[in-house]
C-alpha cells in the first residue's frame, strides 16, 4: 500500500485537472538518478491490466508491478514553503537516498 498525503493529494488533483482531465497519475521507478533508481510520475488515462491502481481522497495513482516491490509501504508528501515545493518520498524500502530525495538504492 502506498499512503498520500493530503497536501499530496490535493497537488496531484490540481496537476491532473490542469494536464490531463479524467486520467491519472502513474507512480514508478526507474534506474538513474545519484543513489541508483529514481522515482517518476506520469500521466495516463487509464492503467494497464497488471497496474496496482489506488484511489484516495479523488485522486487515482497507478503503480506497475515491478515498480510496486520498491514503492510498496511508501508515504508520498507534498511541501510547499517559501524555500521549496516538491514531492517528498518516504521510502522505507530505500537503504540510502540522495540529498535531493529523488533518488534512492535498496
Amino acid at each position: 500500500m502506498i499512503e498520500v498525503t493530503p497536501s499530496a493529494r490535493e497537488r496531484i488533483r490540481g496537476m491532473l485537472s490542469e494536464e490531463n482531465p479524467g486520467g491519472l497519475m502513474r507512480l514508478g521507478v526507474i534506474g538513474g538518478g545519484c543513489s541508483g533508481l529514481q522515482y517518476k510520475f506520469r500521466y495516463e488515462q487509464n492503467p494497464r491490466a497488471n497496474d496496482n491502481v489506488f484511489e484516495t481522497g479523488g485522486v487515482r495513482l497507478c503503480v506497475d508491478p515491478k515498480s510496486y516491490q520498491f514503492l510498496d509501504g511508501m508515504t508520498l508528501d507534498y511541501v510547499d514553503t517559501i524555500l521549496e515545493q516538491r514531492f517528498l518520498f518516504k521510502n522505507p524500502n530505500a537503504d540510502k537516498s540522495c540529498g535531493c530525495g529523488k533518488s534512492f538504492q535498496v
